[in-house]
């Protein structure tokens, strides 16, 4: 080998051992943060402890940031954080500090609103609050609650009107995930509050023939 290809050799091991050493302190420094909001009888992070986690970020526990944060952690139950979870999210994120995370929220937010990622997570979100193993619904009040935090701020009006047409009418109990991701489309596509885009022959669900049909008597 040439002392040129020695030089180059060392480099790179050097580089290479110089970012090994940084990720393991950052790794180290979130798995110091999941400690210090764990609930130690549980061994993981609860509700407690994401409300604590929240205010000190700065957020509200019902922010929809924090709804975007279990989905970049892909959590399986909702108001709970496993050790890898945590670490699976905020490494993603490079964010081992408090301040880090505040800055990275943004960006968070800025990567679930391309189209692809946000359909992920709306998909996500749906799953994420389904309590029980073999729950495939939700009910039309949680699933209220939870279209004004995943889709109010994209489309306040229609998720308005649907809301206010879900808790007035007697046909529907639980909300499925077809009629969920339905409803998302039918916000990407359809025109609103006119409707004149609207074909009931195509491949909608009932309900949203149903909400369609009641805007109209209600315009």
């Amino acid at each position: 080998m040439s002392c040129l290809e020695l030089n180059e050799s060392q480099s790179i091991y050097k580089f290479c051992g110089a970012t090994s050493k940084a990720v393991s302190k950052e790794m180290e420094r979130i798995d110091q943060l999941f400690h210090a909001y764990m609930d130690k009888s549980l061994g993981m992070v609860g509700p407690e402890g994401i409300e604590s986690f929240c205010l000190a970020v700065g957020i509200d526990h019902t922010d929809v940031r924090i709804l975007m944060l279990a989905w970049k952690m892909q959590a399986e139950k909702q108001g709970y954080f496993t050790l890898d979870e945590w670490r699976r999210g905020l490494s993603a994120l490079h964010a081992d500090t408090i301040l880090k995370i505040r800055k990275r929220l943004q960006e968070l937010e800025k990567e679930v609103m391309r189209p692809t990622n946000f359909l992920d997570f709306y998909v996500y979100a749906f799953c994420y609050s389904l309590a029980e193993e073999k729950q495939k619904n939700i009910d039309i009040e949680s699933a209220c609650e939870l279209l004004t935090v995943v889709l109010g701020f994209r489309f306040p009006l229609q998720v308005s009107k649907f809301i206010e047409y879900l808790k007035s009418q007697n046909d529907y109990k639980v909300i499925n995930l077809d009629q969920w991701t339905s409803f998302l489309r039918f916000c990407n596509e359809i025109n609103f509050p006119s409707l004149d885009n609207y074909d009931a022959e195509l491949a909608w669900p009932l309900i949203l023939d149903n909400f369609v049909e009641w805007m109209r008597e209600n315009l």
